[in-house]
């Protein structure tokens, strides 16, 4: 595999008005701090409920039910944001969507906590999740115009500063809350929005409007290419969609899954941590190895395996060596994440089939991801313990051994050589 650059040696197709511009050290540094903004508002505010969920719970006087129809509802709204924003994007603009998407997320934050009620809370956090769903879409295709000689580097570090704000939400917003309040606690967020949304109308009014924007083929014949009808897009969406299903289902049970392997508690949740802290370190490497030209196909299959391994060190390995195995499966969930990322950029021609690969891989993505908790708990309660959840979930992890392989070839999204 050639560098970043090569990848994108078909980046000029794409004949927009903005993506003429020229390239510049002061639009890398706008795009990077737009997108650093952008990502802090996009984990934070599911977070931080996570994290005080009782808290709110007593606050509202709402049941388990009604707290697990929150922590359903990202996932749902995240698929349909994916679906709907591509053609959304393309008539108002990838710019001028952003900024009311980020404007209506901090307006969701600002509704949950100034209506402390069940429905003002379901309110705030549909309209912000469906906001993030937008944006989970959006961003690949704002990359892939903006800065398209630099696809890896923004997207490792707009995937790393997700990872990174959620951590640090989730460790203060507890404390923060015993101090101001749940509401302070978790509405405060909201002025990183605002910060997001000046950003982002400055990068607007100096890089222009990306709306109008055709979508070139490599040959005058071609047509626009269907996403719906295309291996590589379904592929992508399979290869993210059961990462994606190992990761919700890991953050949800895997200090359980622990306790029943005989650890304690403490140290049950202490491997939930080391999942999650896995992840700067697994976007940070991967991001390094692909501007250093490494081989995609090569990362994506190791990344794949980690998963494998873990779930194996989990089910039948010692649980001296719980660390290593919860670790594996962070490295591994993470690095695909973020590989998916940078293929919706890298794999398309043009930013409109970066952005509609983007919304149809996460829309199947989120919605098989959806059935991963759900499915879980299910098998858990019916048979008792976590042997034939763990078990499938070997079995799906071994797939996407394969898929990885699949969706990380050397192609364009229509099949040509990349």
């Amino acid at each position: 595999m050639s560098t970043s650059s090569n990848l994108q040696s078909k980046s000029h197709l794409d004949t927009s008005p903005a993506s003429k511009l020229p390239s510049s050290r002061f639009t890398f540094w706008l795009v990077l701090c737009a997108m650093v903004l952008l990502a802090t508002n996009m984990r934070a505010p599911i977070v931080a409920l996570g994290s005080i969920a009782p808290v709110v719970q007593d606050a509202l006087n709402i049941s388990e039910t009604q707290i697990g129809w929150l922590g359903a509802v990202p996932m749902l709204t995240f698929a349909v944001g994916a679906l709907i924003s591509p053609a959304i994007g393309k008539r108002f603009g990838l710019e001028n969507t952003l900024i009311a998407m980020i404007a209506l997320l901090t307006a969701g934050m600002i509704i949950r906590t100034v209506i402390p009620t069940w429905i003002g809370f379901l309110s705030g956090t549909l309209l912000l999740t469906l906001a993030i769903g937008f944006a989970n879409t959006l961003a690949a295709p704002v990359i892939k115009q903006r800065t398209p000689n630099h696809i890896p580097l923004i997207t490792g570090l707009f995937s790393l500063t997700m990872t990174v704000s959620a951590g640090i939400v989730a460790g203060v917003v507890l404390p923060l809350s015993e101090q101001v309040g749940w509401q302070w606690a978790l509405g405060g967020w909201s002025l990183l929005g605002i910060f997001a949304i000046v950003i982002w109308i400055f990068l607007r009014l100096r890089l222009g409007s990306s709306s109008h924007q055709t979508a070139a083929l490599p040959t005058s014949g071609s047509s626009e290419i269907s996403m719906w009808r295309t291996s590589f897009a379904w592929q992508i969406a399979v290869f993210m969609g059961l990462q994606s299903l190992l990761f919700y289902t890991v953050a949800s049970f895997l200090p359980s899954i622990w306790v029943s392997q005989g650890l304690s508690a403490v140290k049950a949740g202490q491997m939930g941590s080391v999942f999650q802290f896995m992840a700067p370190i697994s976007i940070l490497s991967l991001t390094w190895l692909v501007n250093r030209g490494r081989p995609i196909q090569a990362l994506a299959v190791v990344a794949a395996s980690l998963n494998v391994i873990g779930i194996l060190g989990v089910s039948y390995f010692s649980t001296d060596l719980a660390w290593l195995w919860s670790g594996l499966m962070g490295i591994g969930c993470s690095a695909i994440f973020t590989l998916c990322m940078m293929l919706f950029s890298l794999r398309t021609y043009t930013t409109n089939q970066s952005s509609e690969l983007s919304g149809m891989a996460q829309f199947v993505g989120y919605l098989i991801a959806f059935f991963g908790p759900l499915g879980t708990g299910w098998l858990h309660e019916a048979t008792g313990n976590w042997d034939l959840p763990l078990f499938i979930m070997l079995i799906l992890m071994i797939i996407n051994v394969v898929i990885a392989w699949m969706v990380s070839r050397p192609v364009m999204v229509d099949g040509r050589p990349a």
